[in-house]
Formats: C-alpha cells, sequence, structure tokens
C-alpha cells in the first residue's frame, strides 16, 4: 500500500515543481526585460554600489566604456550586475547600455577572417580586451566581432558577453 501512494505524491509534487524549472530560464524582471542578460556600460566613470541605491556606499568606480555587464536582479531603477570577473555589485539603469559587447577571457585569442580554426588570423587579441559584438548565430560555436578597426570570429567559449545559445544580430 505505500508504494501505491508514493506515485500520486511525486505526480502532484510534478505538476507544482516542473513549471518553476521550465520559468527559470525564461524570467523577466519587474521592468519586461530577461533575467539574467547581458549588457554594457554607458559611460567611461560608473560607480558600482553594495546595494539598490545612493544610500549605499560605492564599491568600485568603472572607467572603460562599453565594458559588459550581466544583469542578475532589478529593484526599481537599480540593476544588479556582475562583471566578467564575478564581481557583484548595483548600478543605475541610466549608467547601463542594450549595447552588446564582450571582454577577451583565459588567454590571448587569435580573431579569425571565417568561424574556422583554420581561417587566416585577423589580429591576436590580449585577456580582458573589450569589443563589440556583431553577431552570433543561435547554438553557433562562433560569433562574429569587432575590435576597433578589426572585425573577425573568435569562438563563443573564448569570451564573455553572449550566452551558449544565444542568436545576437
Amino acid at each position: 500500500m505505500n508504494k501505491i501512494l508514493k506515485f500520486p505524491v511525486i505526480l502532484v509534487l510534478s505538476l507544482f515543481v516542473l513549471p518553476d524549472v521550465a520559468t527559470a530560464q525564461t524570467e523577466r524582471a519587474a521592468s519586461g526585460l530577461p533575467l539574467p542578460r547581458f549588457v554594457s556600460l554607458r559611460s567611461d566613470k560608473v560607480r558600482m554600489r553594495t546595494g539598490p541605491g545612493v544610500r549605499y556606499p560605492i564599491d568600485w568606480v568603472y572607467k572603460r566604456q562599453n565594458m559588459p555587464m550581466e544583469v542578475v536582479a532589478e529593484f526599481g531603477t537599480w540593476r544588479k550586475v556582475q562583471d566578467f570577473q564575478g564581481t557583484e555589485g548595483w548600478m543605475h539603469q541610466g549608467m547601463l547600455s542594450n549595447k552588446r559587447t564582450l571582454a577577451v577571457t583565459g588567454q590571448t585569442r587569435t580573431l579569425r577572417f571565417n568561424p574556422d580554426s583554420k581561417s587566416p588570423a585577423v589580429a591576436r587579441i590580449e585577456p580582458s580586451v573589450t569589443g563589440k559584438i556583431t553577431r552570433c548565430r543561435k547554438n553557433a560555436g562562433w560569433c562574429e566581432l569587432s575590435f576597433g578597426k578589426y572585425e573577425g570570429w573568435l569562438r563563443r567559449v573564448e569570451f564573455w558577453g553572449a550566452y551558449p545559445t544565444e542568436k545576437i544580430d
């Protein structure tokens, strides 16, 4: 009899738990925008605070316009963000742009002419250098990027600023 009761209990629990798993991947914030999402710094001087408001102390001052950030939470006009090194804090929404940028991770990377590791090199890009994402095809391993006058392709695993299966136009 104990085995007979387990199945209905599991069935009922799965009806409540599974919808949460499905919606966690498409969570929307109060702003109507998805969480998490990538943004970039609008200015060359942006303050990161320990909490959502000017009464909270400044933890960091970022001095690199277009640096990528990931929005992980929202509170009113404040966004909890994380940088490519994992530093988290709060920034006002006015200091963030929807412009898609990236930061090169790991070691020096080779920007390629085509999305192929055998394609000719366009440039060598140092770690932490930021650039603009031109496009990423959905579920593709490569993205087209620009670093000033240099344009080419990098594998998604070589930079921070795009999700693994995300399409960016």
